[in-house]
């Protein structure tokens, strides 16, 4: 890490706390009792979400189709993001501290429902932008792409000429950290919520 000189971090479980349990309650609330078939294909479907080929819309239908009644808009939106809690103070003000010596970067597998939640929660706690706190965020569903495509990293390196010996990549899902490292990106796998108790203790032993 002594040449460190960019730090790209995941979303959820890292920066933002989700409980992704809360959005299958929240389903199942709304009527939706899925085989292991139908599971495999929701899950497809929100993988096509987060890559953009998919569209909020399309998303929306496809759970009144599984559930079979015409619920409205909001009720779905609220269910798919009921796994979206909070974004606390610390690691904020963590991150803010860190671009005083490092380029930071956000790199999330998201969606344009789960990303206007975030952005809003972030506004109302904090008084500015979610895109103010990183010097560029990247989101799968407008890159067209979802980690642990290595194409996704190239595309976060090449635009903003990083190296990656001197890049670090923070995730909470070790196949994603797999796939920066294989590049030569610098990775750290944390477990959720534990970027405070586990990212500094790598930074100051660096020094």
């Amino acid at each position: 890490m002594q040449n460190l000189k960019n730090i790209i971090f995941d979303l959820g479980g890292v920066i933002l706390n989700i409980d992704a349990q809360l959005t299958f309650d929240a389903f199942r609330k709304l009527g939706l009792n899925s085989s292991l078939q139908e599971e495999k294909e929701a899950m497809n479907f929100f993988f096509d979400l987060e890559r953009g080929h998919s569209t909020p819309m399309a998303f929306r239908n496809y759970i009144r189709q599984l559930i079979g009644v015409d619920i409205p808009d909001e009720e779905i939106d609220a269910a798919w993001s009921a796994m979206i809690l909070d974004i606390p103070a610390d690691r904020v003000r963590y991150v803010e501290d860190l671009k005083r010596k490092y380029r930071i970067f956000l790199l999330s597998n998201t969606n344009e429902i789960h990303r206007l939640k975030f952005h809003r929660i972030f506004k109302e706690s904090y008084g500015y932008s979610f895109d103010q706190l990183f010097e560029r965020n990247y989101y799968s569903h407008e890159m067209g792409l979802r980690k642990p495509d290595q194409k996704i990293f190239q595309q976060v390196l090449k635009e903003n000429r990083l190296i990656a010996s001197e890049t670090l990549f923070v995730d909470d899902v070790e196949e994603n950290v797999l796939a920066a490292e294989s590049l030569g990106i610098k990775g750290l796998n944390i477990l959720p919520g534990k970027l405070l108790e586990t990212l500094p203790e790598l930074l100051n032993n660096s020094i």
